[in-house]
């Protein structure tokens, strides 16, 4: 297989599991059973894991989503003027009172001109990459199996084409089942046939019932498809990204496993999709994050909350290199687990109250939050306000430095802040009143300290002289009025700064690694958020239109962005930065009274 050589990839899945697929076809990532799991398919990590359609003579290809869908279109043509089409989803649709979404990737592959001739390579690997499964035959199937696992492909292919890899004529439609091992009761066409039409009717529905902005529809309805696609359904955990180890920057070894539930990335994907009207993932992630919180009230968290849990509520992460993946073009180490679940980051405890603060005022839930859900925030708000002063590893996950991060002290505020207002709401005044009055003492602490005199600006950390993009969430979360000069100041200062270009990097100072070489693309979406509180709404709505056609031929982002060559790096695909795309098209977009 050749070497992944970019993120020009596309998402399939069904909130249970995701694969990416790149720009021929090929299955180059897929964790299974679940979005943390075993990646049976590792290509993108120079793993011997795919499982690729492979045209002979090969001359180029296009791939679009289906309009509306996580149905991923790809067309492949060679010299010969002969094409194919692979059709590739992962089933999800209502079936006997309930979500059916399967661990099963679908592949229709349909002959468009000629007679192509293809070879079908399918090489699942197991334990990252160590063992390579065992495989038995029938008659229409091939099963793939370990000690842990067993996949079983069902197909109206020849089977013994596809176990020996041997090239043929593509001269009719053919249908690829991967999944559990369990028989299917109908045949692989019928099959694959009647799951596309469901699923597709499926997001079709629930894109329509999305509140959209005037403008830029078609980067949020991708964004937002994707973002439901890391949305682990089963517990309600929502995933930062579906990779591990794509480097922020080339050869930087800054390589991280981003396959799990950041109570940060979470607060902020739950912010976009219910500015959408899609508040169904609200309460998925309520039920999650009860329990986390729950073990913390009745101390069972050892007194504080992680930054990262697991998608099945995990706590331990343990941290490892992979000694049997390169990596992204052979840029290693690959990481599975990650080292920040042992940390202290104090805007946790502001992120959780944020994320749950909406469903104690929307009457279109089925179970709105209530005086029993209050008294439990109301513990959260407690540990935010004893450590909205207390030096911590920040947002940034710094692993060798702790300060008192502006950031992390403005997430204490909105806990008190959000505490009171839904105090209020609840017709519970004293509460309201208490909470006023600590919210009100943590901003005129951030206020002070971290304001920098000499620079003319707020400040990443209290007493701190480095510029950080974070600071400008305090217009955005409401610290401040984003026209009071500070906040004007503080935006200005931090473009001539950390900008480059329409780009944003996350901070000045050096990290454990360096200075940081790409921008971030989430700081980028902030940087276009405050322009726009201060007024700047033609600046703002040019640096959206930049970074929206930096995104790759699907419309999606990763975590970072070379500001030299305008290439993605990254874990892949940003939750962050997909939420960026939806945040501001809201905020610039024309109104639909005065455009229609």
């Amino acid at each position: 297989m050749t070497p992944q050589s970019s993120l020009d990839l596309g998402v399939i899945g069904n909130c249970s599991f995701g694969a990416l697929v790149d720009k021929l076809g090929r299955i180059v990532w897929c964790c299974l059973p679940r979005f943390d799991g075993d990646p049976v398919f590792n290509g993108l990590l120079s793993g011997e894991g795919v499982f690729e359609i492979e045209l002979e003579n090969f001359s180029h290809a296009e791939q679009v989503y289906r309009q509306n869908t996580a149905i991923l279109e790809t067309r492949l043509y060679d010299t010969k003027g002969q094409a194919l089409e692979i059709v590739d989803f992962a089933p999800r649709f209502p079936s006997r009172g309930r979500v059916f979404r399967p661990n099963t990737i679908i592949r229709r592959v349909r002959p468009l001109s000629g007679r192509p001739r293809v070879r079908v390579l399918l090489r699942p690997r197991f334990e990252w990459n160590a063992v390579t499964p065992a495989t038995t035959r029938g008659s229409n199937h091939i099963r793939y199996t370990s000690d842990g696992l067993t996949l079983r492909l069902t197909t109206d292919a020849p089977v013994d084409f596809v176990a020996g890899e041997t090239p043929f004529h593509l001269d009719r439609s053919l249908n690829f089942v991967l999944g559990p091992d369990e028989t299917l009761t109908e045949s692989p066409e019928t099959v694959a046939r009647n799951f596309e039409e469901e699923t597709e009717r499926y997001w079709r529905d629930w894109v329509r019932r999305l509140a959209l902005p005037f403008e830029w529809q078609d980067a949020v309805i991708r964004a937002a498809i994707t973002l439901k696609l890391c949305v682990y359904e089963p517990t309600g955990a929502i995933i930062a990204a579906l990779t591990t180890s794509i480097p922020e920057a080339p050869g930087s070894e800054r390589n991280w496993d981003y396959r799990y539930c950041w109570i940060r990335d979470a607060f902020f994907v739950l912010r976009a999709l219910n500015s959408l009207g899609a508040v169904g993932t609200m309460e998925h992630y309520f039920r999650w994050i009860s329990n986390v919180a729950g073990d913390f009230v009745e101390g069972a968290s050892d007194g504080h909350l992680q930054p990262v849990y697991g998608v099945g509520l995990e706590k331990t992460l343990t941290e490892e290199i992979v000694p049997d993946l390169k990596g992204y073009r052979g840029m290693g180490p690959v990481r599975r687990g990650n080292q920040a679940y042992e940390h202290f980051q104090h805007d946790v405890y502001g992120n959780v109250v944020l994320a749950i603060a909406q469903a104690f005022f929307d009457k279109r839930l089925f179970r709105p939050c209530g005086v029993e859900e209050f008294r439990w925030l109301e513990a959260i708000g407690e540990r935010a306000y004893q450590l909205h002063n207390v030096p911590d590893a920040g947002m940034w996950e710094l692993r060798t430095r702790a300060r008192v991060h502006t950031s992390s002290s403005l997430m204490c505020w909105a806990a008190c802040d959000r505490l009171a207002k839904i105090g209020h709401h609840l017709g519970m005044e004293g509460r309201a009143a208490y909470w006023r009055g600590r919210a009100d003492e943590i901003r005129a602490v951030i206020l002070k300290e971290a304001w920098n005199e000499e620079l003319g600006c707020f400040v990443e950390s209290f007493g701190g002289a480095h510029l950080d993009a974070s600071v400008l969430l305090m217009g955005e979360i409401g610290l401040i009025d984003p026209m009071d000069p500070r906040f004007v100041a503080t935006v200005e200062k931090i473009e001539a700064r950390l900008g480059d270009g329409p780009h944003m990097r996350r901070y000045e100072a050096p990290d454990d690694f360096g200075e940081p070489e790409t921008a971030f693309n989430i700081c980028t979406f902030w940087r276009i958020d405050a322009l726009a509180q201060i007024g700047r709404v033609d600046e703002a709505r040019a640096v959206f239109e930049e970074i929206l056609a930096c995104r790759n031929h699907l419309g999606l982002l990763s975590e970072d962005l070379s500001t030299k060559t305008g290439e993605l790096w990254g874990n892949f695909p940003q939750t962050y930065s997909l939420v960026g795309i939806i945040n501001a098209a809201r905020r610039l977009s024309a109104s639909w009274t005065q455009s229609v």
